[in-house]
């Protein structure tokens, strides 16, 4: 099992949840489905990624715009 961190956040009527270990974002009418999306989407993402590629290094940031 492979553990995966994202954030959720809401835009207009739809929730967005974006992976932070990849580029992988999706979007749902509720919180649940969402995320729901964002799992298949990393399923599907991880399947087209060749077999010696992984990702070894995710620097998670913060940024302040005034």
């Amino acid at each position: 099992m492979r553990i995966f961190h994202y954030t959720v956040y809401r835009e207009d009527d739809d929730f967005v949840v974006q992976c932070l270990d990849f580029d992988v974002s999706s979007f749902g009418s509720t919180e649940k489905e969402a995320i729901r999306n964002l799992r298949e989407a990393i399923e599907l993402y991880l399947e087209d990624l060749p077999p010696n590629e992984h990702i070894t290094n995710v620097t998670v940031g913060e940024l302040a715009i005034a």
